[in-house]
């Protein structure tokens, strides 16, 4: 099985990217791992055009790269996104990913699609102590989840988190989490 973890940050080197290390090292243990950084990707905003409610494809030049990261949810039979809050929602960079990928969302037919069967992870941190924001984040992820298709099966919030080194005192607690994945 293959597991896909996504750092959904454009900081390559922050929190947010060491949570993905800690996550794709423990997946490892049971599945063929791999992480990205959604800002390793270039691609424009979606123009709304909505031509891919007819034709299940984006007509934008740039769709190949959305197609490549698709490929990726495609391969993965478990797909962990982690994002850090940026003003009380994911980061631009994630939610312009989401706005691309809508020629495979359910929300029209026909609609391009990937294999069933998969679960999804949501992972979110903040910088202040309000778990709610976390909460709005992980909704966010797991509404996107919905319209692909794959199962919400899990979530962790985590408050308090602005610096690389604030992981490291809830290393445990990402373990704990990833403990719940290896375990289905």
């Amino acid at each position: 099985m293959k597991a896909l973890v996504i750092n959904c940050s454009p900081v390559r080197t922050g929190a947010t990217a060491e949570i993905v290390k800690i996550i794709k090292e423990e997946l490892s243990a049971r599945y063929e791992a791999k992480s990205i950084c959604i800002d390793d990707y270039s691609f424009a905003f979606c123009k709304g055009c909505r031509a891919c409610h007819k034709t299940a494809s984006c007509v934008m030049s740039d769709a190949q790269v959305i197609r490549d990261i698709m490929n990726e949810f495609d391969e993965a039979d478990i797909i962990v996104s982690v994002a850090p809050s940026y003003w009380a929602d994911i980061p631009g960079q994630y939610k312009a990913f989401i706005d691309r990928v809508t020629p495979w969302c359910n929300t029209h037919e026909p609609h391009a699609a990937i294999k069933a069967g998969k679960k999804g992870y949501a992972v979110a941190l903040r910088t202040g102590p309000n778990m709610p924001e976390c909460e709005r984040l992980i909704g966010s992820i797991e509404h996107f989840y919905g319209h692909l298709e794959i199962e919400r099966a899990g979530h962790l919030g985590l408050t308090s988190v602005e610096f690389k080194e604030d992981v490291e005192p809830r290393k445990q607690e990402i373990i704990d989490f990833c403990k719940t994945i290896l375990s289905e």
